[in-house]
């Protein structure tokens, strides 16, 4: 059975990672630009983000922003690598003040690029531990990528590791979304960074000669497909057991109650960033709303309406999430996870993981 200790979310999801980059350590205001352009943020009192968040959650933030700010937020929504390729686009001229998104490994591209700015604040110092945050960027929550299994099938005993899943009794046991996921990539690509290439390698082919049936769907499929008998066990994110669990769907209700979670040694946790676009008209407005997101209550909010985990230690933890405290996350750094995306896409290929 998985441990459920009784510890702040800041001591399993802080202990023992690696520093992924060190944000400035100047003043609790953010970096000053010059006067002129400083009093152009503060006149418009407008916000401009790109978001590959599409939660109903982010919407009340926003409106929450500029109830309490007055500073209007205007939301490019969008994919996250089509956003990403825009930031870059506009560089020299940026519409962007903020990029929000799911999934780290875009940090380091947009670092290469120089499309994040330099952003000084001590209230993100105090609120984010310094692992979850680097130049032009913070985390501003995260969720666990796990193991899935229905109760009363699997001894979850049997499942300690990442590396458990390539054992031969599992096969055709196996369910999890295609290659192309960002969370699976992610998940391989922090393998590679941990292993290296030769045994990510080695768990990619095990996983993949052990699927039940070709990828297919989102991570709620793979747990509706486990429920169905089509196999045992599903790789999938955390926080989609609180949505399966919270569904206004009866039926999506019955997976959740059915299944649980196995949350392995070294667990691979996904972080949603907030970074500061280099340029930006409005930068005193992002570092404001980056200031916003770290503050307890709004952590709490996207904890308990997301089913995320806060990052900021003094969040009080909501349940499920609280129920799964005690997991060793993995230790990767998030500023550098990116650059080992090329060589889990060549792993994908090469195993047979569609």
């Amino acid at each position: 059975m998985r441990r459920l200790l009784s510890i702040t979310v800041a001591a399993v999801l802080a202990v023992g990672m690696s520093g992924c980059g060190q944000a400035a350590k100047e003043s609790a205001e953010p970096k000053k630009e010059p006067a002129a352009k400083e009093t152009t943020a503060e006149a418009t009192k407008e916000l401009n983000v790109y978001s590959s968040r599409h939660y109903d959650v982010d919407k009340k933030l926003y409106d929450k922003f500029t109830e309490e700010t007055g500073v209007k937020v205007n939301v490019v929504e969008g994919k996250g690598p089509e956003l990403v390729e825009r930031l870059v686009r506009e560089k020299d001229a940026p519409e962007a003040d903020l990029f929000v998104t799911v999934g780290a490994e875009s940090i380091s591209q947009l670092n290469d690029e120089g499309v994040l700015g330099e952003y000084s604040s001590e209230t993100i110092e105090k609120n984010i531990p310094e692992q979850y945050r680097g130049d032009g960027w913070m985390g501003m929550s995260s969720r666990a990528r796990v193991v899935a299994y229905v109760k009363d099938q699997v001894d979850p005993s049997a499942i300690t590791s990442y590396e458990d899943l390539t054992k031969p009794e599992w096969k055709g046991q196996i369910l999890v979304r295609p290659s192309e996921s960002s969370y699976n990539q992610a998940l391989v690509a922090s393998f590679v960074d941990t292993m290296g290439k030769d045994k990510a390698k080695e768990w990619a082919q095990g996983v993949t000669d052990n699927m039940a049936r070709e990828p297919k769907g989102n991570d709620r499929d793979q747990a509706k497909a486990i429920v169905a008998g089509e196999g045992k066990l599903a790789i999938m994110n955390s926080y989609y057991w609180v949505k399966l669990k919270n569904s206004s769907d009866p039926e999506e209700q019955k997976v959740a109650e059915k299944i649980d979670l196995i949350f392995p040694k070294d667990t691979h946790v996904n972080l949603s960033y907030a970074g500061v676009i280099k340029g930006g008209k409005n930068s005193v407005n992002a570092v404001k709303f980056m200031e916003f997101l770290t503050s307890s209550d709004i952590q709490t909010i996207i904890a308990e309406d997301n089913g995320e985990f806060p990052l900021n230690p003094e969040t009080t933890v909501p349940e499920p999430q609280k129920s799964w405290l005690g997991f060793t996350p993995q230790k990767i750094d998030y500023a550098t996870l990116g650059k080992h995306i090329p060589e889990a896409t060549e792993i994908f290929t090469e195993v047979g993981w569609k």
